[in-house]
């Protein structure tokens, strides 16, 4: 029997650690799939799917992924299964629509356009007509990035936005507070500089006080910048500018180069410029990968595809730095690729006037295959990308924010910063609780339908009683708690009509224990002790024993109280104090067994007035006799 349990008790802790580890897989697949790892979180998705973990949802995941994945063959086939679902959102009919014109199957894909636009879907038909790539066209059917205020603009430029331990660095041309103005001569705006603010200060003047503390700035132009990991070592752009020398190529023209400097008591110093700069091409916007191995920069040095290109060159473990390497033709364009920024999965993000776009500099995210190897580029749409210039992508390691610059209309004026929010994955979290003790109850099995009652997900709430499952916007769903000596709780829930900031819709849940039909307990037997004494025998421990297991295990809302009695020798004053100690003796037992104070309502000595036989000194009665006196009774105030 203990084999059993033990191996019962293993399977009910490995099913909650294995649905645990489920959601901890989804929530990992998410921020992959948000920060563009899509082979990787394909594959989470595949784990998800074969677990049958919230299986619907994984499935149009991983129909997104394959489709971002220019693999349209996939995706079709997930696809297909995602809008067989029940309450399917609409939009994937349009990205079936789009997969399926993806593998050339364009009558079937009028079918689903159709649906999609029955549905209340609505569509560009030019652009589905003419648009040959069906990435951009699955990416963009809904909004994926909201654009929020930033307020550290100027009327000059302002870009190159990049958050590091708390702060807010970036390039300005203000020149609020400044004495000497240095005026750079190709748009009349002062020359850039670095610099620096809290992200969580509400105070939008960001004047001279605010750039960078050191050498990095200088009369000419510096930014943007990258900030190593353990924030000793930035890397960033400037003019050919070192030492006080200004340097120029051939034709007297002063290109662009990467410089890096030390934090050193907080400030900026040790400028060194990197070896693969030179004075005839120039080299800027520097970028890091997230353990720092190696730089990303834009250059228009010989050899490339034309304008600027996206390089990347190693850093080697003493410092050093290897060759500039091309990045290729899959990101690079007869035209110009700059900004590049690397996100904490690796993937790059750049900006491109070279790409199919929606104006001038656009910015486009890569996709990578399992080799890592780039192999296409997905435009980010609106509202990222505008008519006019986009540009300086930085995402935070969330995948859901971050900042990018753009001289759209609109702005405070020139370049401006703007910060951006992806819709999270909206969450039902709860904390399930026993409505008699409000302690949480751990293990209890929580199952999430869909309006037509199928089942989306399963699990079992952990030792603090809470759950948590990611559910699809604007859906109904029922949650199901169940647990063995409790009551099956359901509740209808919705996410209809929630606001896309909102990320957790709140469930708790308060459980009543099923009352057990039982036989009511009338009488106790009572314990005895010896002659002129009030400690508890060996035999009254048994008997106590029994009663504390009923109490605590049996019946729980049982209520007592306890009297104590003496034969009838002995004076009643001595007789009384006697009684009350045998009474104090049980009551301290069974309190330091657990039972509850409050369950026992009082314990009483009555000494020799309540006799259970004949024997009150008028007769003569055996030692057995008097023994059947010295007793403490127990008697059942309450039973519920």
């Amino acid at each position: 029997m203990r084999l059993k349990n033990y191996i019962l008790t293993s399977i009910i802790l490995l099913t909650g650690f294995s649905a645990l580890a489920q959601y901890g897989s989804q929530k990992r697949a998410d921020n992959l799939f948000n920060k563009f790892s899509f082979v990787n979180a394909a594959q989470v998705y595949h784990n998800l799917i074969e677990k049958d973990y919230n299986a619907d949802y994984a499935t149009r995941q991983l129909a997104d992924s394959y489709a971002f994945l220019r693999n349209p063959d996939s995706a079709v086939v997930y696809y297909k299964k995602a809008v067989e679902q029940p309450n399917v959102p609409i939009a994937y009919y349009y990205n079936y629509a789009q997969a399926l014109r993806g593998i050339k199957a364009y009558k079937e894909s009028r079918v689903w356009m159709k649906r999609f636009k029955k549905a209340g879907g609505e569509i560009n038909e030019e652009r589905f007509l003419k648009d040959a790539d069906f990435i951009n066209s699955i990416f963009s059917a809904k909004q994926q990035y909201f654009l929020k205020e930033v307020n550290f603009n100027s009327k000059y430029s302002d870009f190159g936005a990049y958050e590091h331990d708390g702060n807010i660095y970036f390039a300005s041309s203000r020149n609020t507070g400044v004495s000497t103005k240095h005026i750079y001569g190709w748009n009349e705006e002062p020359f850039l500089d670095i610099y620096v603010t809290d992200k969580s200060a509400n105070d939008s003047i960001v004047d001279h006080k605010s750039k960078l503390k050191g050498d990095v700035n200088s009369i000419y132009h510096e930014g943007p910048i990258t900030i190593t990991k353990d924030g000793k070592t930035i890397y960033f752009s400037r003019n050919n500018y070192n030492k006080n020398i200004l340097g120029k190529d051939k034709e007297g023209m002063t290109n662009l180069k990467i410089y890096k400097a030390s934090l050193i008591e907080d400030e900026w110093t040790n400028i060194e410029e990197l070896p693969f700069n030179s004075n005839d091409f120039s080299n800027g916007h520097p970028a890091l990968n997230s353990d720092g191995t190696k730089l990303y920069f834009a250059s228009n040095m010989p050899d490339g595809f034309g304008g600027t290109d996206i390089y990347h060159v190693d850093i080697n473990n003493d410092g050093s730095f290897g060759t500039p390497q091309n990045l290729g033709n899959v990101v690079n364009t007869d035209k110009n690729e700059r900004f590049p920024f690397i996100n904490s999965e690796g993937v790059l993000f750049f900006a491109s006037d070279g790409h199919p776009g929606l104006g001038l500099l656009d910015i486009f995210g890569t996709v990578s295959d399992k080799n890592n190897n780039i192999i296409s580029v997905l435009n980010l749409g609106v509202p990222v990308n505008s008519s006019k210039d986009d540009f300086s992508f930085f995402m935070n390691e969330d995948g859901l924010s971050g900042y990018f610059a753009s001289n759209r209309n609109g702005g405070a004026g020139g370049d401006d910063i703007y910060a951006y929010d992806r819709i999270p994955q909206l969450k039902i979290e709860g904390t399930i609780t026993d409505i008699t003790t409000n302690k949480p109850v751990p293990n209890a099995i929580v199952t999430l339908l869909d309006s037509d009652n199928k089942q989306i997900a399963h699990l079992e709430t952990d030792e603090d009683g809470h759950y948590e499952i990611n559910i699809d916007r604007d859906a109904d769903y029922i949650v199901n708690i169940k647990k063995e000596d409790y009551i099956e709780d359901t509740r209808n829930v919705t996410s209809k009509g929630v606001e896309n900031k909102v990320t957790s819709i709140t469930a708790d849940f308060n459980l009543n224990h099923i009352v057990k039909k039982v036989t009511p307990i009338t009488e106790l037997y009572p314990i005895y002790f010896d002659f002129n004494k009030f400690d508890i025998r060996r035999d009254g421990t048994v008997e106590l024993d029994r009663i504390v297991n009923l109490m605590m295990n049996i019946y729980p809302s049982m209520v007592i109280k306890i009297e104590s009695h003496t034969d009838s020798r002995g004076s009643s004053e001595y007789n009384n104090k006697l009684s009350l100690d045998r009474a104090n003796a049980t009551y301290k037992y069974l309190v330091e067994k657990g039972v509850d104070p409050a369950r026992i309502t009082e314990h009483k000595g009555y000494g020799k007035q309540k006799l259970a036989n004949d024997c009150d000194g008028t007769i003569n009665c055996t030692e057995e006799q008097h023994q059947e006196n010295r007793r403490t009774q127990f008697i059942v105030v309450k039973m519920e």
